[in-house]
């Protein structure tokens, strides 16, 4: 099966959730100096706000599944994207450091939900030859995302706009969210969940739309593997048997999150002002992070399939530990914990 149009503009469509993840987790970074004073936050409430989306993630990711089984995935990507646009837009006018952490962390909750529903509704969708490389996109549209976020926070810091800067790089946000709104009512319902809610007619029009040569075998086929997983739902998951397969999909998740990364991307811009850099100059200086995450992640993509996963993860980790170890012996402890002056 060739790759058609609908479908690649459906997967990208789906895809561009990782874009608002990478945006709404990273922008905050060139906002720090700015919310600092605004607020008069410590070192602990900086931190809160700092990671009060990612903690809306996690709650987002956990019950996103609910929705998208009463909705489809089309139909829960909307309200997300909904939501999205306003906890972008209230980021924008922020009036309290209270309202401050809300926002974002509805934003963090709709983003967590997509990062599960977006990835769920490219796989329902695609044909098995192109399926993981379409899931593909959903990583690449992350670190897209976050070239954006500090992009976006570099052009503007550029821009007279004084101690209004920080609400337009917060609120920013909004144009994309609104984009992929509008967006969402251009692709279809995945023929796996019309299925499920026996609308089979339609689920066979939706494969012959994404140029399914067999559209007629293919609905066979999604049929039966929804009686499979019906049958296979009784299986209890965590039984002896599935130990290990989840302590090793579990961990390897926590140990991805918990390397270190993380920090950077967040506090960049007061790492390179600690540094010595002023602000103009830290947030150009993350704009160059971010596209040497970019273009790393498309050079792993396209070695995956040669070198292996396990290759590219052992490569990355002992990269990680001497980059992070670099960090921390170029700057001294007292350098990250105090706050960082600046618009």
């Amino acid at each position: 099966m060739k790759l058609n149009l609908y479908l690649v503009k459906s997967a990208l469509v789906g895809a561009l959730g990782g874009l608002l993840f990478g945006m709404v987790t990273t922008v905050i970074a060139g906002t720090t100096g700015a919310i600092t004073s605004a607020f008069a936050l410590t070192p602990v409430r900086l931190g809160i706000t700092v990671s009060i989306a990612l903690w809306g993630t996690v709650i987002g990711a956990l019950t996103a599944g609910i929705l998208g089984e009463r909705l489809g995935g089309r139909g829960a990507l909307r309200i997300i994207a909904a939501l999205y646009l306003i906890s972008a837009l209230g980021c924008a006018v922020a009036w309290s450091w209270p309202s401050l952490l809300i926002f974002p962390l509805i934003g963090g909750l709709v983003i967590g939900g997509w990062s599960v529903l977006g990835p769920a509704y490219i796989a329902e969708l695609a044909p098995p030859k192109w399926r993981g490389r379409l899931v593909g996109l959903f990583q690449i549209n992350v670190v897209v995302g976050i070239l954006l976020a500090y992009l976006s926070n570099f052009l503007l810091a550029k821009l007279p706009l004084g101690n209004a800067l920080w609400h337009w790089q917060l609120g920013i946000a909004a144009l994309p969210a609104l984009f992929f709104l509008l967006m969402l009512f251009t692709i279809p319902r995945s023929s796996r969940w019309l299925i499920t809610q026996n609308r089979t007619e339609e689920a066979h029009q939706v494969l012959e739309m994404i140029g399914s040569p067999k559209s007629d075998a293919d609905l066979r086929e999604v049929i039966g593997s929804i009686h499979l997983d019906r049958q296979q739902s009784h299986e209890p998951l965590f039984s002896t048997r599935y130990l290990l397969p989840i302590f090793l999909a579990v961990t390897l998740g926590m140990f991805n999150q918990l390397s270190g990364i993380n920090a950077i991307l967040y506090y960049i811009n007061d790492i390179f002002l600690a540094a010595g850099f002023s602000r103009l100059s830290s947030d150009g200086q993350a704009v160059i992070i971010g596209a040497t995450n970019l273009f790393a992640t498309l050079i792993a993509m396209s070695l995956i399939d040669k070198l292996g996963r396990k290759t590219l993860l052992l490569a990355g980790s002992v990269g990680m530990v001497i980059c992070l170890a670099g960090v921390a012996r170029l700057f001294p402890p007292i350098s990250i914990h105090q706050p960082c002056s600046g618009s």
